[in-house]
C-alpha cells in the first residue's frame, strides 16, 4: 500500500510498485513551479499503511536552457540631446530569461557604431545594470537617429539569444539634465504597512535656471504595469506611496526606476532606481493536512504505534515560519517530530474501549512569530474492541425454589450474564457443566436455551425423592479466545403436601383389624397402646397429629387419644354397662394444604384380668422368640464387620510404621511426619415403629453408623 503524497496535489512522479522505480509522470516546467527562485525543490511524502511508516523523499528540479532571453519590446526609443558629453550614461532595460544560473543572462552585444559602447554591471555573477555610454558627443546636424541592435546571450549550451531595436533621436534641448541626490535608493517596507504609507521620498536636482530646473518626477517607461499598481509617486515632490497592500510571500522585493524631468523647451531627464525590499511579517496562519489516518485504532495497540501523519506547513519565513505542533492534554497519545514540518501521532499510553470508545484529538499548530497565529484540527478517533473481558454475572451464586410435581418442560429459571465487550465479543451463550445427581446426568433433568438462558426442568421433580442439588451454568463470549465464567445455582425442591399419613402397626396385617386386650379392672389413665403414623412429606405437610373419630355421636367412648404422642388411654373406668368390645377409628392427619388423612381401625375387648396375662404371655413368648431369631444374625454380622476392620486398620497401621522407619534411616537429620486423619460419618436411623401395652416391653431401634 505504498503512495506518493505532494504538497501541492499535483502528480509529478510516480512510483513503479513492482521495481520501486520513481518516474516521471507529468511534463515538470521549473519555471512554472518555482518562479523566481534559485533552488527548485519538490518535497514528497512516501508513505506505506498498516502498519504506517513514512519517508521523505526532496527532488530537486535541475534548470536547463530551454528559455531565450527576451527584451520586454521589439524597439527602444531613446531620445538624447546633443549637448550629452562622452562618458555619459544612459540606462536601457535588460533582457530576461526565465532559466537560472548558468542558463540566465550573461552577456550584451552592440552592432558596431561610432558613438556607443555598452556598459554592464554584474552583482552575485548576475547582469544589474545596462547602460549606453556615449564615446563621443553627438552631432543632430550630422546624424539626428541612430539604429542600433542591441543582442543578450545566456550562458547555456548552446547558448541562445534575443534582439531588440534601438532607435536613438538626437535632439537639440537643454545641456543640463536632472540629477538624482544618490542614483540608488534602498527602503525597506513591512508586508502590512496600509495603503499610503511613504515608501522614500526621492530628491533631484538641475543645474539649469528658470523653466529648466523646475523638475517633475515620473516612473520610467521601463517600469512594469505591476508596479505603478502598486506604487504611486507625487510628480512635484517626489513621494513614493504605497497603492495596494504588500505580500512577502508573493514577492519580497521591487526594484522601481524613476525619471526626473526638467520644464525646458528640449526636457532633459534624470535616472535613479529604488530598491524596495518587503519585511515578512507573521501574518500567514499554519496549515494543517493530515497524510495518513489508520483507524480504528485496536485496544490492544502497544506504545508508539503510529496512528496518523500530520503534515504543516505555514507560508511565512524565518520564526514566522517554524511550526510546533501539540495535542490536547489528559490524552493517551502523544505527537513527535518526523521531518521538517511533519509530525507522526502515536499512543503514548494503554487503551481501554470500555473505559473510554472514541477520543476526539485536537491538534494545535503554532508558529514562533510575534505574536504567535495558531490554527487546531480536531480527529476523531475510534478505538475498536478486543475479547479481553470475560462474561460476569451479578452474583456468583443464587438459589432457586422448585415446587414438586413441576410439569415437565418448564421455565424455571433465566440466567443473564454481561459482556461489557461489544460485538462478536459481546454475543454470550449458555451451558450446563457436566455433572450428575444421584448418579444421574444433570442432563436428565435441566436444559437450557444457549442464547437466552431460560433453564427448563425436564422431569416432574420428587421432593421425596430429590431435595436438593447444584447447578453449574457456564456463559462463554464468542470472541477469540473466548472467554468464560459461571454461576453456581442451589436448586431445593420444595415440599407440597402430596402424601397421606400412613400407619405402621407390628400386630397387625394388611387387612384385618389390630385387636387389644385390656383388663376390665383398668384404672383411667391406662395405656392401652400406641399408635404411630408416618408422613413422607417434610415439615409442615409431615407434622401429623392424631384423633378418634366418633362414629355414634354419644361421645361415651370410655378411651382418648393423645394428639401428638398417639397414645390411646382410659379416661375412665370400665363399667358393667360398658361393652365388651370396642372399635376405634383412629384416624392421623397432617398439617398440609389441603390436610391429608389416614384412618386405622382398632378392636380393644375388655377381659377379665385372668384372660389378659395368658394372652400377655403367650405374647411375650412370640416376642423372644422373634428377637431372639433376628438378632442373632445381626449380632453375627457386626462381629464379622468389625474383625475385618480391625485387621485392615493393624496391616495399614504397620504398613506405615514401616515406611516411617525407613524415611528416618535414610534422612538421619530432620523429618517431619504430617498425618492427617479424617472421616466423617454419616448417621443413619432406621425408625421401626411399634405398638406396645403395658404388658408388653417396646422393641429398641437398631441404629447403624457407616463411613463415607
Amino acid at each position: 500500500m505504498l503512495r506518493i503524497v505532494s504538497r501541492d496535489d499535483r502528480d509529478f512522479y510516480q512510483v513503479n510498485l513492482q521495481n520501486g522505480i520513481l518516474f516521471v509522470n507529468n511534463i515538470i516546467d521549473r519555471e512554472e513551479i518555482c518562479p523566481d527562485t534559485t533552488f527548485c525543490i519538490i518535497p514528497l511524502q512516501v508513505i506505506v499503511d498498516k502498519p504506517v511508516q513514512m519517508y521523505r523523499v526532496d527532488i530537486e528540479i535541475e534548470d536547463i536552457n530551454d528559455n531565450s532571453p527576451a527584451f520586454s519590446t521589439t524597439v527602444y526609443k531613446l531620445v538624447i540631446s546633443e549637448w550629452k558629453a562622452a562618458g555619459s550614461r544612459f540606462p536601457i532595460e535588460g533582457a530576461v530569461d526565465a532559466d537560472i544560473g548558468t542558463n540566465t543572462v550573461k552577456n550584451y552585444e552592440l552592432s558596431i557604431n561610432d558613438y556607443f559602447v555598452l556598459d554592464f554591471q554584474k552583482y552575485m555573477n548576475e547582469i544589474r545594470t545596462l547602460e549606453l555610454v556615449l564615446k563621443k558627443p553627438l552631432d543632430r546636424e550630422e546624424k539626428s537617429i541612430l539604429n542600433l541592435t542591441l543582442t543578450s546571450y545566456d550562458g547555456g549550451k548552446p547558448r541562445l539569444s534575443g534582439t531588440t531595436q534601438l532607435i536613438i533621436t538626437v535632439e537639440d534641448v537643454n545641456d543640463n539634465s536632472p540629477t538624482f541626490d544618490q542614483p540608488f535608493y534602498q527602503c525597506n517596507v513591512p508586508e502590512d504597512a496600509p495603503v499610503g504609507t511613504l515608501v522614500v521620498r526621492l530628491n533631484a536636482t538641475d543645474l539649469d535656471q528658470g523653466r529648466n530646473e523646475e523638475i517633475m518626477y515620473a516612473f520610467s517607461k521601463l517600469s512594469s504595469t505591476k508596479i505603478m499598481h502598486i506604487f504611486s509617486l507625487n510628480s512635484q515632490s517626489g513621494e513614493i506611496k504605497l497603492k495596494e497592500t504588500l505580500d512577502f510571500e508573493t514577492t519580497k522585493r521591487y526594484e522601481l526606476q524613476v525619471d526626473a524631468f526638467d520644464n525646458g523647451d528640449q526636457p532633459m531627464v534624470g535616472h535613479c532606481k529604488v530598491l524596495v525590499t518587503v519585511i515578512d511579517v507573521n501574518d500567514n496562519p499554519p496549515e494543517i493536512t493530515l497524510t495518513s489516518l489508520s483507524i480504528p485504532i485496536s485496544e490492544d495497540s502497544p506504545q508508539g504505534t503510529t496512528i496518523a501523519i500530520i503534515s504543516v506547513y505555514d507560508k511565512d519565513s524565518g520564526l514566522n515560519g517554524k511550526v510546533n505542533c501539540k495535542i490536547s492534554k489528559n490524552m493517551p497519545f502523544r505527537i513527535n517530530p518526523a521531518f521538517m514540518g511533519d509530525f507522526s501521532l502515536t499512543v503514548d499510553a494503554p487503551l481501554d474501549r470500555e473505559f473510554k470508545s472514541k477520543y476526539e484529538i485536537t491538534i494545535i499548530a503554532t508558529d514562533e512569530g510575534s505574536p504567535p497565529m495558531l490554527v487546531s484540527k480536531t480527529l476523531e478517533l475510534d478505538i475498536s474492541d478486543i475479547n479481553d473481558n470475560s462474561p460476569y454475572f451479578l452474583k456468583s451464586s443464587d438459589t432457586l425454589v422448585i415446587k414438586e410435581n413441576n410439569p415437565p418442560g418448564l421455565h424455571i429459571y433465566t440466567v443473564s450474564a454481561f459482556d461489557p465487550d461489544v460485538g462478536q465479543n459481546s454475543f454470550i451463550s449458555y451451558s450446563i457443566f457436566d455433572s450428575k445427581v444421584d448418579g444421574i446426568p444433570i442432563s436428565s433433568y435441566l436444559s437450557i436455551n444457549p442464547e437466552n438462558g431460560k433453564l427448563f426442568a425436564l422431569v416432574s421433580f420428587d421432593h421425596e425423592q430429590v431435595t436438593y442439588f447444584q447447578c453449574h451454568i457456564k456463559a462463554t463470549d464468542a470472541g477469540l479466545p473466548p472467554l468464560s465464567s459461571s454461576l453456581i445455582l442451589n436448586i431445593f425442591i420444595e415440599d407440597i403436601n402430596d402424601n397421606a399419613p400412613s400407619f405402621f402397626l407390628y400386630e397387625s396385617s394388611v387387612h384385618s383389624a389390630l385387636t387389644i386386650k385390656t383388663s376390665k379392672s383398668a384404672e383411667p389413665g391406662h395405656l392401652i397402646t400406641k399408635v404411630k403414623a408416618v408422613d413422607l412429606d417434610s415439615g409442615y405437610n409431615a407434622w401429623t397429629f392424631y384423633k378418634l373419630k366418633d362414629l355414634g355421636g354419644s361421645g361415651r367412648s370410655p378411651f382418648t387419644i393423645a394428639h401428638q404422642t398417639g397414645e390411646i388411654t382410659l379416661k375412665r373406668p370400665f363399667s358393667d354397662s360398658d361393652s365388651d368390645e370396642y372399635r376405634l377409628h383412629v384416624v392421623a392427619q397432617d398439617h398440609g394444604e389441603p390436610f391429608m388423612t389416614a384412618e386405622t381401625q382398632i378392636v380393644v375387648s375388655v377381659v377379665e384380668s385372668g384372660e389378659e396375662l395368658k394372652f400377655d404371655n403367650q405374647e411375650t413368648k412370640v416376642t423372644g422368640e422373634e428377637f431372639s431369631d433376628e438378632n442373632i444374625y445381626l449380632v453375627v454380622a457386626i462381629c464379622v464387620i468389625s474383625t475385618i476392620f480391625l485387621i485392615t486398620l493393624i496391616v495399614f497401621t504397620v504398613l506405615r510404621w514401616q515406611k516411617y522407619r525407613d524415611e528416618v534411616n535414610e534422612l538421619k537429620e530432620n523429618y517431619k511426619i504430617c498425618s492427617n486423619t479424617g472421616g466423617s460419618w454419616m448417621y443413619s436411623q432406621h425408625t421401626q415403629y411399634r405398638i406396645s401395652s403395658n404388658s408388653l416391653r417396646p422393641k429398641s431401634d437398631l441404629i447403624v453408623f457407616t463411613p463415607n
